[in-house]
């Protein structure tokens, strides 16, 4: 049965093209990830690949050379994320996406598409050409426990990726969390923390929008935020609106919040003259 994956973000869209990929110094094949393969077996893998967020950590050809494009470069590595009809792909100059569509130990990549931001790091351009090239077809997928677990794909053409998994907020949590957009104020301010001495907190509000996009009258009111947005680095100066996932936390420890702010983009960003 085939089930459809869902792209995660929307993006602007183009098609993306190039020509044959580059391989790297030849080393031995991976032969834990040829294994992964051969022993995969027809299972519904959907849950487990929406549960994940996948990190790059090996790459080589059919020929058994290390992918050097695919894994080279500082930052972090290269993530594919899966939802109910496809995935996107992060950590490369642009965000990426395709519609997927999975049966059994098979995953159909169709046409990748891509928002067209121009990119001045070498490596993060390679990156991106590179894993364009390899993503559209029909390729095997095997999925093994642990900690963390593994996702192995077999290209059509024979190249072997391997993934780690890191729990996505929505697993980490238990639970979907709620969308809320949030205007942070490009200074902190003075707060009462029980275990932190002279804490100085987000001054946060939240703002509304309409289903054209355009913001709504009657913000809150601002109020400190005593904790951090994970994925959010504040700078001072600058004063941001940013869109959340919030969830609930189950049985937080004492003087710990019982909610969390995850980053899912930010929706504004500007410089304010002090």
């Amino acid at each position: 049965m085939r089930r459809p994956l869902m792209l995660l973000l929307p993006l602007a869209l183009a098609a993306c093209g190039g020509s044959t990929p580059p391989e790297g110094t030849a080393t031995a094949p991976t032969q834990a990830a040829a294994d992964a393969i051969a022993d995969a077996a027809p299972a519904d893998h959907a849950k487990t690949l929406e549960a994940y967020h996948w990190r790059l950590v090996d790459a080589t050809s059919s020929g058994g050379a290390r992918i050097d494009a695919l894994l080279d470069g500082d930052g972090e590595a290269l993530q594919l994320d899966f939802a109910d009809s496809g995935l996107s792909v992060s950590n490369a100059c642009n965000r990426m996406g395709a519609n997927v569509a999975l049966d059994d130990d098979r995953l159909t990549v169709d046409q990748v598409i891509s928002t067209m931001m121009a990119c001045a790091d070498a490596h993060l351009t390679a990156r991106e050409r590179e894993i364009g090239l390899r993503l559209p077809g029909t390729h095997r997928i095997a999925l093994t426990g642990g900690e963390p677990p593994r996702l192995t794909l077999q290209l059509e053409n024979g190249d072997v990726l391997v993934f780690e998994g890191v729990p996505t907020p929505a697993t980490r949590y238990g639970g979907e969390g709620e969308t809320v957009f949030l205007e942070i104020a490009p200074e902190r301010v003075a707060c009462s923390h029980p275990l932190i001495s002279e804490q100085r907190c987000l001054q946060t509000r939240e703002v509304q929008y309409d289903d054209e996009g355009v913001r709504s009258p009657g913000d809150a009111e601002w109020a400190p935020l005593y904790q951090d947005i994970e994925g959010f680095t504040f700078e001072d100066g600058v004063r941001n609106v940013v869109r959340v996932q919030r969830f609930d936390v189950a049985d937080p420890p004492a003087d710990a919040p019982s909610q969390a702010y995850v980053l899912d983009m930010v929706v504004e960003s500007e410089s304010v003259g002090r």
